[in-house]
């Protein structure tokens, strides 16, 4: 799914990843973590096809990530900080935008927010009006909408509540059972259990170790 080898990606001239390598099978739920400014954005970043790297090279779906950006980019869901969500439309709304972009029908975006858990009352509620944890969630169902093969969130959880994270841990743990592939960023590692994710860490651009919380807990 992700196939990234000793990439190197400049910033303003500064090598946010300096040859960074990292490979992904389908399914995985990855966990990016590290320092600020350790590169983990940069990589998501990479793997969205948003940045090219200058040297090494990255492939996503077996897409060149620099010759290739516009078809992998058709193929990737990337959340950032913000949720990209338009506060005066409805939860419904927000979610057919991003259908029609994708040819998806009314049926795709009900069942994607009936997934969501925001059918019913809340598909017409102004955005705007929505709890943190129910515009994360509208975000995600956008990705979901969008028929996403991988998903890379950036901070998925900051700004969250527990009932929220828990709601958004579900929520992962069910697209990742679909067959999607998942990268996020996270500070939080002591919370991720329920997740069980394979653990990346990166640090001054390059990954420095690779392992699984079920794996860290037995040694």
């Amino acid at each position: 799914m992700v196939d990234v080898r000793d990439a190197v990606v400049t910033m303003a001239g500064f090598p946010a990843l300096a040859g960074a390598t990292i490979a992904v099978r389908e399914g995985d739920i990855v966990v990016l973590a590290g320092p600020n400014g350790a590169g983990k954005t940069t990589l998501l970043r990479l793997c969205a096809g948003l940045v090219a790297p200058v040297r090494g090279s990255a492939r996503v779906f077996g897409l060149d990530v620099a010759e290739q950006r516009d078809e992998v980019r058709s193929r990737v869901g990337f959340l950032g900080h913000a949720n990209g969500l338009y506060g005066e439309l409805t939860t419904r709304e927000n979610v057919a935008f991003h259908a029609a972009l994708v040819g998806a029908s009314r049926d795709e975006v009900d069942a994607a927010l009936h997934r969501l858990g925001l059918g019913g009352r809340l598909a017409d509620v102004p955005v705007a009006r929505l709890s943190a944890g129910q515009r994360r969630r509208c975000a995600l169902a956008n990705l979901v909408v969008r028929r996403a093969g991988l998903w890379l969130l950036d901070e998925p959880h900051a700004g969250l509540d527990a009932t929220a994270r828990r709601e958004l841990d579900d929520t992962l743990l069910a697209a990742s059972r679909s067959g999607a592939t998942i990268m996020f960023a996270s500070h939080d590692l002591d919370r991720l259990g329920t997740l069980r994710p394979r653990i990346v860490r990166i640090e001054s651009g390059c990954v420095t170790s690779d392992s699984s919380l079920r794996k860290g807990a037995g040694q």
